[in-house]
C-alpha cells in the first residue's frame, strides 16, 4: 500500500514557477513509477509526465515539454514536479500517481494522491 500526499500548489502569475512535491508512504516507493496528471474545470484528467522507479527515464506530454521537469528522491520517498514558464492554461488540480509502466511506456496507476490546486493568472 502506498499513500501519496501532494503539496506546493498555489497561485502564480503567468511566466512564473512552482514546484510540487509528492510525499509517499511505504518502503517500496522506488519500485513504482511515478506520474503527474492534471484536471482543469470541465475537462478530463490528462497526463503530464512520468518518471520510472530509479529516476533515469522520464516522459512528458507535448504541452509541457521543455517547461516541466519531473524528478524523485527515493531516499526521501518524494517526487517532484518543477513547473516553469507557467501559462494560464496550466491552471488545474494536479495529482501525483504511483504505478507500473506497461510495455508501451504508459503508467498503469495503482495509487492516487488527493490533488493540489495550481492557478496561473494572466
Amino acid at each position: 500500500q502506498v499513500q501519496l500526499v501532494e503539496s506546493g500548489g498555489g497561485l502564480v502569475q503567468a511566466g512564473g514557477s512552482l514546484r510540487l512535491s509528492c510525499a509517499a508512504s511505504g518502503r517500496t516507493f522506488s519500485s513504482y513509477a511515478m506520474g503527474w496528471f492534471r484536471q482543469a474545470p470541465g475537462k478530463e484528467r490528462e497526463f503530464v509526465g512520468v518518471i520510472n522507479g530509479d529516476g533515469y527515464i522520464t516522459d512528458y506530454a507535448d504541452s509541457v515539454k521543455g517547461r516541466f521537469t519531473i524528478s524523485r528522491d527515493n531516499t526521501e520517498n518524494t517526487g517532484y514536479l518543477q513547473m516553469n514558464s507557467l501559462k494560464p492554461e496550466d491552471t488545474a488540480v494536479y495529482y501525483c500517481a504511483a504505478g507500473r509502466l506497461n510495455v508501451a511506456g504508459g503508467l498503469q496507476v495503482e495509487y492516487w494522491g488527493q490533488g493540489t490546486q495550481v492557478t496561473v493568472s494572466s
